[in-house]
């Protein structure tokens, strides 16, 4: 099935894309057809009707995150309606009739202007779609969220890796989703053509609660300590957070202790159910090529020169970091961003590997993917 994506480079639309390229990845791994297919659709594709309509050509579901937020009030709440409409047009002059998930809020049910026009958005779809689900979110976070555009948790970590004071209502309150999840709900709905309302329910914090923990997460990942995040709510706070350094703080590095006898430094403490191990890479050679939903992995080069390559899934946007066992230095690697590491020396290459879980071959979150 053809899966449209609107609002693609959102962060909702990047997620959801990010799960169903894997998807797609898995299936070229093992040799087999993928089951779906990806087409993303950017805000400007909303602008030109017959370019609308040619991405929605047999298109079987529509993931809809396209939408505005800020803004003037009185464009805001014209926006999203008729961003609705051009939608529901573009389908009928592709001559499809597909399941159309829609990314509501729980502001739909305010008489403000933002929650007026997310309601009236989600009426027209509902009015013109052969099959509807109505998704309503409370607040998303995750890796990627862009800070200062209504998104507190995204705003918070921004300010907290620029060491600046953030301001803080005490008496606010967030209801939390993790976007990966949120898209997954989206895209199962879509698969499995539920149709109704679904309203997941978030993590309820106080604004104050939030940022401590953020700050907790922070002053012990700069330590060079890994929290506990047996939690999975907290491993994907802890994920957006350190995604957020990324790429400007890298490469981090380390307390080398040296005398006569040699070297010592520690590649990570703490966490739990921690996995480690080491690999040997000949000349010319590349290990990776793979990215991960949300494991917290570390790479660490203690012999060789090597490169190790980073880039953002479903972008050209690529990172590389020139790494030698002469000077140690910790390479994270952050959700839905593929990587691999390169022999670029003479002599073997030896990595120290750790992750925050043991591998489970049932569940590798592990899906193939060249930089």
């Amino acid at each position: 099935m053809r899966i449209a994506v609107t609002g693609a480079k959102g962060l909702l639309g990047w997620h959801a894309s990010a799960r169903i390229h894997a998807g797609i990845c898995a299936a070229k791994y093992r040799g087999e057809t993928a089951e779906h297919e990806l087409i993303q659709i950017d805000h400007a594709t909303f602008e030109d009707a017959r370019a609308l309509s040619a991405r929605l050509a047999d298109v079987g579901a529509i993931l809809h995150f396209a939408g505005v937020n800020r803004g003037d009030e009185n464009e805001v709440e014209r926006a999203n309606p008729e961003i609705a409409r051009k939608l529901i047009a573009g389908c009928k002059s592709a001559n499809i009739a597909p399941h159309i998930v829609y990314a509501n809020s729980t502001h739909a049910t305010k008489d403000n202007f933002y929650g007026r026009s997310k309601r009236l958005a989600g009426e027209i779809l509902a009015e013109n779609a052969e099959c509807y689900t109505n998704l309503v979110l409370p607040h998303i976070f995750g890796e990627c969220a862009r800070p200062y555009y209504n998104n507190v948790t995204a705003t918070l970590i921004d300010q907290i890796w620029k060491g600046e004071e953030a301001t803080v209502n005490a008496d606010g309150k967030v209801q939390l989703l993790h976007a990966g999840e949120a898209a997954q709900l989206a895209i199962d709905a879509a698969i499995a053509g539920k149709t109704g309302t679904l309203a997941p329910e978030g993590r309820d914090m106080t604004v104050k609660d939030l940022y401590e923990r953020l700050m907790e997460f922070h002053g012990l990942y700069t330590q060079n300590i890994m929290p506990d995040v047996s939690d999975p709510f907290d491993l994907a706070l802890f994920n957006s957070l350190r995604t957020a350094a990324f790429p400007d703080r890298y490469p981090f590095r380390l307390t080398v202790k040296e005398d006569d006898r040699g070297r010592l430094f520690e590649s990570a403490r703490g966490g739990n159910a921690s996995n480690t191990f080491l690999s040997t890479t000949h000349p010319g050679q590349i290990r990776g090529n793979h990215f991960h939903f949300s494991l917290v992995e570390r790479f660490l080069v203690v012999l060789g020169d090597a490169i190790i390559r980073i880039r953002k899934v479903l972008t050209d946007e690529i990172h590389e970091f020139h790494v030698s066992g002469k000077e140690p230095v910790a390479i994270d690697q952050i959700p839905l961003h593929t990587h691999n590491i390169e022999n670029v020396g003479d002599g073997e290459v030896i990595t120290f590997f750790w992750s925050h879980r043991m591998f489970d071959p049932e569940n590798p979150d592990t899906y193939a993917d060249p930089v």
